[in-house]
């Protein structure tokens, strides 16, 4: 007989420190089974996890997966990267230090891309492994659609939460930018890097976000916002057909149960968008990763050393220009996406493709992740291949705990 999941976040919440141990060992019982064939964690200590002594707090108990781009004083932290192969940081990143002092129990560290770029890691997509997880927080991703963990930790720069949440069939979180302390997360571009959750019910995200965002509401009451807006995007037509239908099928799915529904028309400025956020990405990387090049160069990978390469040879006067035009951009989105409209669109092109030697293109994330909007991908049904499908929900920046609340209300109509 099959090990079950591990309760979701709010049912291992609801056991509280007496049912710590119960849910630790139901993770440990269901990595234990599937890890072979999903590979989604680099490390995992059940044990010291079951032994350290829980902080009381609002997440007493609650075992956590760590993006292994994410510092931890206790777990190796590679990077992804055989540069840093045995690397032991000496302090904990700021999310893992205010996730452990609210009570959370880390169990392990999920895999990541090299430097949460493109090359992948060794995570197979748990609903059929000939496919990709999608990157870079495969593991993350892999490991909570698996049912191994409640919640895991991600990191977005350009489709790194939205894009594996949608190949493996889970919520997927990714905050406004700079929503929370980004300390001890290796930086890939610092002006887009972005922390994430992994969950498997939208409710899942606001107790976790609660402690990594102070402000930030505990809970979520699932609320149909003012409106919601299909919006195609530059990229529409890339997308498969199955992919497209879902979006338009979801968006008819909420106008019947009451949303007022339309479609946001998409501006002229957007051509070239994807453009401009890899401008901005590869030239941060060519600095971030100078010397990684220059003294580890032969254990980069091919992908990464060409971003960086890239990103050397970009000039001053076109990361000027990219920079300027993301400004704009920023600033018309804050017009045509009002605080209360959410947009709906693509998580990624379609089902998780086949093969495991990239991990999907991120097209249709790039651009939201420059705008630094909050942005939720929600399962949505299954294409041809019997893979998870999902939908993007966004919302205006800064409005996280409203677009939350609004996802929770489609995660409900939808079904």
């Amino acid at each position: 007989m099959a090990a079950p999941f591990c309760p979701t976040v709010t049912g291992a919440l609801q056991m509280g420190s007496t049912g710590a141990a119960m849910v630790l060992n139901a993770c440990k019982a269901r990595i234990a089974e599937r890890e072979a064939s999903v590979a989604a964690w680099e490390v995992v200590d059940v044990r010291a996890a079951m032994d350290s002594a829980p902080v009381a707090g609002p997440l007493t108990g609650l075992p956590v997966g760590v993006k292994d781009i994410i510092d931890t004083a206790a777990f190796p932290t590679a990077y992804g990267s055989p540069i840093f192969a045995g690397h032991r940081p000496k302090d904990d990143a700021a999310c893992v230090v205010a996730l452990k002092q609210a009570g959370a129990l880390v169990l392990g560290k999920t895999v990541t891309t090299e430097f949460a770029s493109a090359h992948p890691g060794k995570t197979h997509n748990p609903h059929n492994p000939a496919h990709t997880p999608g990157g870079s927080s495969s593991g993350s991703a892999a490991a909570v659609a698996d049912g191994m963990v409640p919640v895991a930790l991600g990191t977005q720069t350009a489709g790194s939460v939205i894009r594996p949440a949608a190949y493996c069939g889970v919520v997927g979180y990714k905050g406004t930018y700079g929503w929370t302390d980004l300390a001890g997360v290796h930086p890939l571009a610092p002006s887009l890097d972005t922390l994430g959750l992994f969950t498997r019910r939208v409710s899942d995200i606001a107790p976790v976000r609660a402690v990594l965002a102070p402000g930030a509401r505990a809970t979520i009451t699932a609320r149909q916002p003012a409106r919601i807006r299909l919006f195609r995007t530059p990229m529409w037509e890339q997308a498969t057909p199955e992919g497209r239908r879902a979006v338009e099928r979801a968006l008819r799915m909420v106008g019947d149960a009451g949303a007022a529904t339309d479609e946001a028309p998409v501006p002229a400025s957007w051509a070239d968008i994807v453009a401009t956020q890899i401008t901005i990405m590869f030239a941060e990387m060519g600095r971030q990763f100078a010397s990684e090049l220059r003294d580890h160069g032969d254990k980069l990978s091919a992908a990464i050393r060409d971003q960086i390469e890239q990103g050397q040879k970009t000039t001053p006067e076109v990361e000027q220009a990219a920079r300027a035009k993301a400004d704009a951009l920023r600033a018309e989105i804050a017009e045509l996406l009002p605080p209360g409209d959410v947009w709906i669109t693509l998580a990624a092109p379609g089902e998780a493709p086949e093969g495991l030697a990239a991990t999907g293109d991120p097209m249709f994330n790039r651009p939201w992740t420059l705008l630094g909007v909050p942005c939720v991908a929600l399962p949505y049904r299954q294409g041809p291949n019997g893979l998870p499908l999902s939908v993007q929900l966004v919302a205006a920046r800064g409005a996280d705990d409203d677009l939350l609340d609004a996802a929770a209300w489609v995660e409900e109509t939808l079904g």
